[in-house]
């Protein structure tokens, strides 16, 4: 291992405010091998995020080739050249692989370079071989270099860089708190630098001098650049040559790795590269004939899927290798969405079950198990290694994992892992914080949501099939029966009667109610433009997650109320790109690109969203229509390598700022959620029903026999019931042992009931209530030998 020099250190520290690439990828790559521990990402062409050890950190901005003639022109690939993207290969096999040609081409035909980007099949190393063509008057003059911008760490700031010889070649190094990066190539390095960018970076340097005119050794302690000259050697019309960039958790580990993968031939490294790949197809459900391109966007959904699990920690899947609108971002938004989210992860497990790979999708399930709080939740987002990223609580997250559990046991896909452990902690805990859910599915606001209730309802009836079968009947008499309380209030809850959305249309579903009372309650929305208005009442916002309870069996498709809410969604929310149609996810949403079009910072306006095509499109299989027009769309709004955005712009195009009616934002893309939804969809058309149906469900509450409506009412500190209509059963629920001391007659007397134990961490009490009652029912409750120190009161109304 070579001593680090410290001779020549570059100006300009510590360079300008790091910053990283916008959110919208061309294309995701990596190695199907778990030995493999690198992920890339392109845009325009262009290399940008690479991710090591793990899928959920990034350490590399971008590396590009830049080009020159020595004296009168400097040209970069991503802002100057003209590029074309495509697979490495399109064979039924290797198809599924995520390795790239990519062809540049000089806008004055002063010369071609062709690119085959890949992962080193068996090591921690990107590749990209080049081809170069130059036109007859540059052969003697053209020049090509890299230039590589490290995040190490996911942080831009406090990089160190070198110029280093090791082996007889000289080699570009960085280092950041313990991951190292090396640069090297198949043709010597020469005229190699480190610089801060913005001051005395290779960039710099060109674009004053067309010709290196720095050569430091060393930049230390902040945003860098590494720089070199690809010496050419011979001045002909044709070059090839291999750059590699390897990590590793010291000098010398990322050095060996850069030099054993630069010393198999790429031709080789390639083969690998697409015969892994290729395993992947025969685990693949022949779905392409629900397509509408020959299964394109169904091959590259699977293989973006399995990319997107870790190789560290097997199961891990994050929600996008991208960080949304990352050109405007940087140190202090850590995340990005290379993080796991519960909701994200179980949504790509269930797509990869429907599209055969349980594999994959019982991974999943074992490492949710192994995050899970001891409380029985699950944080609102994490690093893979489990730690806590924001610190919502959303209890959709919590009841995903039962639902993913049950689907893996009904499929026999469990193998030898028991889930039930993981299913009654989570069951205690949706009980014990619910109803009302701190954050639904939009991370915004608090309260009661239809799309949130949907899987709290259906994730307690899957947890009381695990109970049943497991023997343990007080228990899915429990999770049953806090189900059908849920279930009773749904719309209570979550329909306002006094909509002025859409005339005619007074009741409908509303996005989510802050309390009990959805025709009074006011509605806080985020990311408002400064002085715009953010409160509205909550009866005139709108979604349509209401869907959800069409898509577990809790509601039926087609009724009045269902067709009445998509009427309203429709006027507010529908939006018909060139494309074909999309959804916002709701009005007045501002998490979006900004009407000028600039990124989201803070503020912005939400734009329409194609996973909400699929669900759309999930719904209306439901209701027995046609599809076929939904699933069209959604492979358009795929580009043309089959990656999925968040969103997409509705606004005309704007050129200069890569927007165009009906393509992606800068926001996140590939969203695997979208992917997940879309191969869900081909499945569910496949199979003639809705593959997320949970028949368990659908038997309680759509049966034409099904069981009465529930007439529990509970009452917990944070939910204190004021008024129950009888007949009914006032349940007192705490989470802690305690006996009730009530009365039915304003105290002239009382009756003490000791509360019942779960083994869900809370007791509870019922009284039961008469139709005649009519006096007040007045509570309090005593723990051991002290009292609660006040009473309670639910009056009686009439049903």
């Amino acid at each position: 291992m070579q001593d680090l020099p410290s001779q020549s250190a570059a100006f300009g520290a510590p360079g300008m405010p790091p910053r990283w690439t916008r959110g919208a990828k061309d294309a995701v790559g990596a190695a199907y091998s778990a030995a493999s521990r690198v992920w890339f990402t392109l845009a325009q062409g262009t290399l940008t995020e690479i991710y090591f050890p793990t899928v959920d950190r990034p350490q590399v901005r971008d590396l590009q080739y830049l080009f020159s003639d020595g004296s009168t022109f400097m040209v970069g690939e991503r802002r100057d050249l003209d590029s074309s993207t495509e697979n490495l290969s399109n064979s039924p096999e290797a198809g599924a692989a995520l390795g790239y040609r990519v062809t540049m081409d000089d806008r004055q035909g002063r010369f071609q370079c062709r690119k085959e980007i890949i992962a080193d099949p068996h090591l921690a190393c990107v590749l990209i071989n080049t081809s170069l063509t130059i036109a007859p008057a540059l052969t003697h003059t053209l020049r090509a270099y890299v230039l590589c911008a490290p995040h190490l760490g996911g942080i831009g700031w406090h990089n160190n860089g070198w110029v280093i010889e090791s082996a007889g070649r000289c080699l570009l190094l960085a280092q950041r708190d313990g991951i190292w990066l090396a640069i090297g190539s198949t043709v010597p390095l020469r005229h190699a630098s480190a610089g801060f960018v913005g001051a005395s970076d290779g960039w710099s340097d060109l674009a004053d001098h067309f010709q290196p005119a720095y050569a430091f050794d060393n930049a230390l302690d902040g945003n860098i650049a590494l720089f070199a000259e690809l010496d050419l050697g011979q001045r002909d019309r044709q070059h090839e040559f291999t750059v590699g960039i390897g990590f590793g958790d010291s000098q010398h580990a990322a050095v060996n790795t850069l030099l054993q993968s630069l010393d198999t031939d790429f031709a080789c490294n390639r083969d690998r590269f697409l015969e892994q790949w290729s395993r992947t197809v025969p685990h693949r459900q022949p779905l392409e004939s629900q397509t509408y391109d020959g299964g394109k966007l169904y091959r590259r959904s699977v293989s973006l899927l399995l990319a997107h699990e870790d190789k560290t920690y097997p199961g891990a899947l994050i929600a996008s290798l991208s960080i949304p609108w990352g050109e405007a971002k940087g140190d202090e938004d850590l995340g990005g969405y290379h993080l796991v989210w519960t909701r994200d992860l179980v949504n790509s497990a269930t797509g990869l079950l429907a599209s055969g790979h349980s594999d994959t999708a019982r991974r999943a399930l074992i490492y949710l198990a192994t995050s899970q709080h001891p409380d029985g939740g699950f944080a609102q987002n994490f690093w893979i290694n489990g730690t806590p990223y924001w610190q919502g609580i959303q209890l959709d997250e919590v009841a995903f994992p039962i639902i993913l559990a049950w689907r893996m046991w009904k499929r026999g896909a469990l193998g030898d892992f028991d889930p039930f452990p993981m299913v009654v902690r989570a069951a205690g805990y949706l009980m014990r914080h619910g109803p009302a859910t701190p954050e639904e599915r939009w991370e915004e606001a608090g309260g009661y949501s239809p799309s949130s209730l949907a899987a709290y309802i259906a994730g307690l009836v899957c947890a009381a099939n695990f109970a049943r079968s497991h023997g343990r009947h007080a228990l899915e008499k429990l999770c049953l029966e806090y189900a059908d309380f849920l279930e009773a209030h749904v719309e209570a809850w979550t329909v306002t009667t006094k909509g002025s959305l859409l005339q005619g249309v007074p009741r409908h579903y509303i996005r989510i109610s802050p309390d009990e009372s959805p025709d009074t309650s006011e509605l806080h929305i985020n990311n408002q433009a400064p002085g715009a208005q953010s409160e509205f009442p909550a009866r005139d916002i709108v979604d349509a997650g209401f869907l959800e309870l069409v898509r577990y069996g809790i509601r039926r498709p087609g009724d009045a109320l269902m067709e009445d809410s998509l009427r309203v969604v429709d006027s507010v929310l529908k939006v018909d790109t060139p494309f074909g149609p999309c959804w916002k996810r709701y009005n007045h949403d501002g998490y979006g690109q900004r009407a000028d079009g600039s990124a989201f910072a803070d503020w912005g306006q939400g734009r329409p969203w194609p996973l909400l095509t699929g669900e759309r499109a999930h719904y209306e299989l439901a209701a027995g229509r046609d599809i076929g027009g939904y699933i069209q769309t959604l492979e358009r709004f795929a580009n043309h390598l089959g990656l999925l955005p968040e969103q997409v712009w509705d606004q005309p195009d704007m050129p200069a700022a890569y927007l165009f009616n009906g393509r992606p934002t800068g926001s996140a893309m590939p969203l695997m959620w979208a992917h997940a939804e879309y191969i869900r969809l081909l499945r569910s058309r496949a199979d003639g029903a809705i593959f997320d149906l949970i028949p368990c469900v659908a038997e309680r509450y759509l049966a034409s026999r099904r069981r009465p409506p529930s007439t529990v009412e509970v009452w917990k500190r944070e939910r204190q019931v004021a008024a129950i209509a009888a007949p009914a059963t006032l349940r007192v629920q705490l989470d802690q042992p305690f006996v009730l001391h009530f009365t039915r007659d304003g105290w002239a007397t009382t009756e003490e009931m000791p509360a019942l134990q779960t083994e869900c961490g809370f007791s509870y009490a019922d009284v039961t209530i008469a139709a005649a009652q009519r006096a007040p029912i007045e509570f309090t409750m005593r723990y051991g030998d002290a009292w609660e120190g006040r009473n309670y009161s639910a009056k009686i109304n009439k049903s």
